[in-house]
C-alpha cells in the first residue's frame, strides 16, 4: 500500500502563485513557474484551481480584498487628509516591504483594471466625504482628485519596482499631499 499522499495546502499554494504573479506578471508566468513556486505538480493546480486564469482571478481577489481592507481602515479616519495620508503611508511601506514583491500587483496589472477603478471610486467616495466634512474646498473636483491619487499610488508602485526605498516613497507622497485642495477656511485664512 503507497504512503498516503502529503496533504495540499490550499491557502499556501494560493499564496505562492500570488506571490509569483505579482513577481513576473500575469503574461510572464508560466504554469511550470507556478507549480514550482506552489511545490505542486500542474495535474495538481489544475485540479485543485481550474487552469492559470481561474487561479490569477482567485490569487488576485484575495490580494485586492486586502487592499480594500487596508483602504477602508484609512478612509475611517476623521478627516480625508488623514485617510489619504494614511493610504500613502501604507503605500509606501507595502510597496518597499523586503517580505514581498517590490511594488503592487494590483496597480500594475494590466488585468486588473476594474479593480483599479473600484479603489478609485472609494477614494472618491472618501474624497465627496471629505467636500461634505469641509476637510477638502466645496469646489474641489472628487472626481480629477481620486484619478489623480490613483496615478500617484501607480507610480508610487512603479518607483518601488524600479528600486526606490521607503524614503522615496514617502517624498512622492508628501508632494502629492501639497496638491491636495485646502478648505475653504484656510484658503480664506491664508489670504488675509
Amino acid at each position: 500500500m503507497a504512503g498516503r499522499p502529503r496533504s495540499f495546502d490550499r491557502d499556501a499554494a494560493l499564496g505562492a502563485a500570488l506571490e509569483q504573479f505579482w513577481r513576473a506578471g500575469y503574461e510572464e508566468t508560466s504554469v511550470a513557474m507556478l507549480t514550482s513556486a506552489m511545490g505542486v505538480t500542474p495535474p495538481s493546480l489544475y485540479a485543485a484551481f481550474g487552469d492559470k486564469r481561474r487561479l490569477f482571478e482567485e490569487a488576485s481577489a484575495v490580494y485586492f480584498q486586502r487592499t480594500c481592507e487596508a483602504v477602508d481602515r484609512a478612509a475611517a479616519l476623521p478627516n480625508a487628509r488623514e485617510a489619504i495620508a494614511q493610504v500613502f503611508d501604507d503605500t509606501a511601506h507595502a510597496h518597499t516591504d523586503p517580505a514581498t514583491p517590490a511594488g503592487c500587483l494590483l496597480l500594475t496589472e494590466p488585468r486588473l483594471e476594474t479593480q483599479r477603478e473600484v479603489l478609485r471610486r472609494r477614494l472618491k467616495d472618501r474624497l465627496d466625504q471629505g467636500v461634505r466634512d469641509h476637510d477638502l474646498a466645496a469646489t474641489t473636483n472628487t472626481d480629477h482628485l481620486a484619478s489623480f491619487l490613483v496615478a500617484v499610488l501607480r507610480g508610487m508602485s512603479g518607483c518601488a519596482r524600479d528600486g526606490g526605498s521607503t524614503d522615496d516613497l514617502l517624498g512622492i507622497a508628501e508632494t502629492a499631499m501639497a496638491a491636495l485642495p485646502a478648505p475653504a477656511h484656510d484658503r480664506l485664512a491664508g489670504s488675509s
